[in-house]
């Protein structure tokens, strides 16, 4: 699968109800061939900004996961480096093109109203799909460039 493949099965994951985190770390999981029964359970909490406050979007939690998945420690003695490198420059790539890697300040929605959430219904089909995409893509891209040096 090409990289907007992924990205529009993980669009697809979330137009169907999942969340933003589950979506991404469901996705980009299955794609690597992790099949885990905690996977998406441990992204619930994740979404919207983490339990929904509009904290740290939710796409780059799912993201962070993946690569704490992927590429975390198992061990004391193991290295945390390439797991902390990518979570840095992806959450850098987000924060350039985006402006903030807060929830609240991509949406304006405050998802504990219902207002909020009104306004996220209507705006989640362009705004959270292209944080998603826009996620999956650059997070294919860090793991090639990291494969390929």
């Amino acid at each position: 699968m090409n990289r907007k493949d992924i990205a529009n099965n993980a669009v697809a994951k979330f137009l169907s109800g999942y969340n933003c985190a589950e979506s991404v770390l469901l996705t980009m999981s299955t794609h690597a061939g992790i099949i885990n029964p905690l996977i998406p359970k441990n992204a619930t909490p994740f979404g919207g900004g983490i339990a929904r406050s509009g904290s740290i979007c939710g796409c780059v939690t799912g993201a962070l996961m993946y690569i704490g998945t992927m590429y975390g420690r198992t061990k004391l003695t193991d290295d945390r480096k390439k797991a902390y490198t990518l979570a840095s420059n992806l959450m850098d790539a987000f924060e350039r093109k985006f402006g903030s890697l807060i929830c609240h300040e991509l949406t304006c929605c405050d998802f504990r109203t219902l207002e909020g959430k009104a306004r996220w219904e209507q705006i989640k089909e362009s705004k959270c799909v292209n944080l998603m995409k826009s996620t999956i893509e650059r997070l294919l891209e860090l793991e090639k460039q990291t494969f390929d040096s």
